[in-house]
């Protein structure tokens, strides 16, 4: 399923410019090969395809009613930040945001001379730029939604379809059910990050720690890389082990990692704790499609799982099992308006270890 180039076009900006990170990355030939490498998903006739893009987008604005209501967190509410878009679509946005986000590390990089240039970028542009685009093209097949919250422009809500499409199908699940089930998940999204502005900043503050405690000596660089590659092999033999972005890093910037963790576990448990809040009321066949979805993780094929290890999605899976233990915990003992205090400031953010003891976090904020 693909989309006219107009559901995205927005987003395919000119890669040129004085960017430190233009120098180490071909951004144009990554979001190319995002592209070509993503398949085109379920096949749907044009008619087929403009009905699925008109009903996501009917979900997405439904979406906004339930989360406000459920959440009693309060955003501006409109579909001109939704965006409904196909797998290649979602390679190109997400070209563009890594470009914003690696900024400051690349500049680090060329501004400090413990790490030559010339040393970096003998890994070559267009090389990193394949690399980068085969990782998007991977994920751009996995990825149900996500709010665009790290690029240049305002943030929008995406829905990929094709994706969505091919879930509902493999679950055997309620289309308009699932589609709003997911919409609900996306749109806590882009509420926690517009009604709690200091959060994305706080966010882009823990990224611009990680920035600071990179290590640029060769050395240094060149073990890291060699325990990322042992990290491939320990993923594709099925061990249990660091996977590529713990590899690579530092003891500092894992401690800084634990922080980021955290707040991904609080954000995406509480996106949780919202879709199946809403209940069979708004979604009749809620439990069925958490049940489906649940299975759906857990059996993957031995290279899928592989992947997931090394590139650190199975974490991601931890941040939303955690994350919603400790949010529905936390709901349990003071409630929605309780556990809003979250995000009052940096603060009243959980720990690790209170994402697992949620009453240590309502004994130290609530006294």
């Amino acid at each position: 399923m693909r989309l006219p180039d107009a559901a995205h076009r927005r987003t395919v900006v000119p890669m040129t410019g004085a960017r430190a990170i233009d120098r180490l990355v071909d951004w144009d030939l990554a979001a190319a090969t995002g592209a070509r490498l993503a398949p085109a998903g379920p096949s749907v006739t044009p008619g087929e395809a403009a009905a699925v893009v008109s009903a996501l987008r009917a979900s997405a604005l439904e979406a906004q009613e339930h989360v406000a209501r459920i959440s009693r967190l309060e955003a501006a509410r409109g579909t001109e930040g939704v965006a409904v878009i196909d797998r290649a679509g979602w390679s190109k946005i997400n070209v563009e945001a890594f470009r914003e986000v690696l900024e400051p590390l690349a500049a680090s990089l060329l501004a400090r001379r413990s790490t030559p240039a010339q040393s970096l970028s003998a890994v070559g542009a267009a090389a990193t730029g394949l690399e980068t685009g085969a990782l998007l093209g991977y994920l751009s097949t996995k990825v149900l939604g996500q709010y665009e919250a790290f690029g240049s422009g305002p943030g929008r809500l995406l829905l990929v379809a094709p994706n969505i499409m091919a879930a509902e199908q493999a679950m055997g699940v309620d289309p308009a059910d699932f589609r709003l089930w997911v919409a609900l998940h996306e749109e806590t999204h882009r509420v926690q990050l517009t009604a709690v502005p200091w959060l994305r900043e706080h966010l882009l503050g823990l990224v611009r720690e990680l920035v600071d405690a990179t290590e640029l000596d060769l050395g240094e660089l060149l073990a890291r890389v060699r325990s990322a590659a042992g990290a491939v092999g320990d993923a594709v033999r099925g061990r249990d082990g660091l996977s590529l972005v713990e590899a690579v890093q530092s003891p500092e910037q894992r401690v800084i990692m634990a922080q980021v963790t955290a707040v991904m576990s609080l954000v995406e448990g509480h996106a949780e704790f919202v879709m199946d809040a809403a209940g069979p009321a708004v979604i009749p066949t809620v439990a069925d499609i958490r049940a489906r979805f649940e299975r759906r993780r857990d059996t993957q094929n031995p290279l899928d799982r592989a992947l997931r290890r090394l590139l650190g999605m199975d974490a991601k899976m931890r941040q939303y099992r955690d994350g919603r233990r400790f949010v529905g915990g936390v709901v349990d003992r003071v409630g929605v308006d309780g556990l809003n205090v979250v995000w009052t400031s940096t603060e009243t953010l959980p720990t690790l270890a209170e994402l697992a003891e949620p009453h240590d976090w309502v004994a130290r904020v609530h006294g």
